[in-house]
């Protein structure tokens, strides 16, 4: 079975390593997981993860090194392990704005890197994942893809589109929640009690996503389904569309994208 260390103990590195053993793609104690503070990772400590606030001896043995840090650490965690990372260990980088070259120029031009970028859903395995390299082994991002398949769906892209799989997926879900949020906010404007709005525009959502998973229909073929001439629906949606409802929407993503592809060099 592989060894995989997760350099950071953040969200996503945290909700990895659970998500993994959750899915039994690997066992607790073949998985290291670094920070600085390893009372930190106490409770992972507890159910059977390897725990080092050592990067370089973290990574000594493992098939998968996954950097998953802020842009802003990356380059100082990068030294410290070049001096110690191996050709035939598989650099998993899910450090948002970050070129696989970024990373080579650094490690060396021998190391194998493929780019990732889950979201926060994969703490319940149904992450969205993007998977990016530049020259990366067929097989090797194959393996990757085994690895976050297991904690969501996986769709393998071109590097140059990685920071708009940034935008799109990783700061994406907080997008939707936020809307999920409004819609219960309107709920207690039109006389539901918080907690009952909240749990109706929840589940509302899940079943308009599910419903385009199932179906494999497009977004419109359904809001067809649900607006009658002179309805009330219609009335709701277009009200929205004249207060820039998609607009916004498509705003927040392209400006997200755009901020994503700088925050390695800021």
């Amino acid at each position: 079975m592989n060894k995989i260390t997760i350099i950071g103990g953040g969200n996503i590195g945290l909700s990895l390593a659970k998500g993994l053993l959750k899915s039994n793609y690997c066992q607790a104690n073949e998985i290291t997981i670094t920070r600085r503070n390893l009372s930190s990772l106490a409770e992972e400590k507890e159910l059977g993860f390897r725990v080092s606030d050592s990067n370089p001896d973290a990574i000594e043995g493992a098939d998968f090194v996954v950097l998953a840090i802020l842009p802003q650490q990356i380059r100082k965690v990068m030294d410290e392990l070049a001096p110690v990372l191996k050709p035939s260990q598989t650099i998993i980088s899910v450090v948002s704005g970050v070129s696989c070259q970024d990373i080579k120029t650094v490690l060396g031009a021998d190391k194998v890197v493929v780019r990732a970028m889950p979201n926060t859903a994969i703490a319940i395995g149904q992450s969205m994942t993007c998977i990016a390299t530049d020259d990366a082994p067929e097989e090797k991002v194959k393996e990757v893809s085994i690895i976050f398949e297991s904690v969501g769906a996986v769709v393998v892209i071109n590097e140059d589109l990685m920071t708009s799989a940034t935008a799109l997926c990783a700061c994406g879900i907080a997008f939707f929640l936020r809307s999920i949020r409004a819609a219960s906010q309107g709920g207690v404007e039109i006389g539901f009690h918080a907690h009952d709005a909240l749990k109706m525009a929840i589940q509302t959502a899940k079943g308009a996503a599910d419903l385009l998973l199932q179906m494999e229909s497009h977004p419109e073929s359904e809001i067809d389904k649900v607006t009658s001439p002179k309805g009330c629906t219609i009335a709701g949606l277009n009200e929205m569309e004249h207060n820039g409802f998609s607009s916004a929407f498509i705003k927040g993503i392209k400006l997200s994208a755009k901020k994503a592809g700088g925050l390695y060099n800021d």
